[in-house]
């Protein structure tokens, strides 16, 4: 295993933390079946893998065991992002068969927080993550951790994130406020239900602050689901 650090990692302001807790607890709520939990976008820059790692660290803090996986191998941002360190094998290395699954997970400096990082850019990401390989690490990471978080590339981009939604308990699907149509966002929500993927809500991410209070707060159920606001990120 190998022991990485994640060196950045945006603190939060006191009304994101909330609303992190408030998705970890409604994640919480969707059952303790819902183990297996793939977050996407429509779109680049709509702060999904912000909202990954973010999720993932709300969970650990309560003691869970988690694991985040970046299935973004086509165009990954973590690591650059949060300047992790120590770090020379990914998924793509354990998924190509060039490394086995033990030299490519990775402990962090948060505790309780494990990570697989994407590795380098393989010729052919679909497939991989479609193999039966994938398929297997998933139901053992079932079995070794309390929860799985899995980052996959945008939904409008690529077909990575439906592959890999066949094998989620359920996907959260990271909206920027005011930049994705409706029709755009049915078109991806489409694609999910055509996957027999769960959706477990929606995240508003990127809402601007009112003087009188913000967006984002809990605002009730949409496909059992919640909608949240964080400030920044990918």
């Amino acid at each position: 295993m190998q022991d990485i650090i994640i060196g950045k990692l945006k603190k939060l302001d006191y009304a994101s933390e909330e609303e992190y807790k408030s998705l970890r607890t409604n994640l919480q709520f969707c059952g303790k079946e819902v183990k297996v939990i793939g977050i996407t976008s429509c779109i680049p820059n709509e702060g999904k893998s912000s909202v990954a790692i973010n999720i993932a660290r709300s969970i650990a803090e309560t003691g869970k065991k988690v694991l985040l996986v970046d299935c973004d191998m086509r165009k990954s941002v973590l690591v650059g992002r949060h300047r992790i360190t120590k770090a020379s094998n990914g998924l793509s290395h354990f998924l190509s068969g060039y490394r086995e699954l033990d030299e490519s997970l990775c402990q962090t400096n948060i505790p309780n927080l494990y990570m697989i990082l994407a590795g380098p850019i393989p010729p052919n990401p679909s497939e991989l993550l479609g193999s039966t390989i994938f398929k297997n690490f998933i139901r053992a990471a079932k079995e070794k951790f309390d929860y799985v978080i899995l980052d996959t590339p945008p939904l409008g981009s690529v077909i990575d994130a439906a592959v890999v939604s066949q094998l989620c308990d359920g996907m959260c699907l990271v909206l920027t406020a005011g930049k994705i149509s409706y029709k755009f966002a049915q078109k991806i929500k489409e694609q999910l239900d055509m996957a027999n993927c769960r959706i477990l809500g929606v995240i508003m991410n990127k809402v601007k602050v009112r003087k009188n209070g913000y967006y984002g707060k809990y605002y009730g159920k949409y496909y059992g689901s919640y909608y949240a606001r964080d400030n920044g990120g990918k």
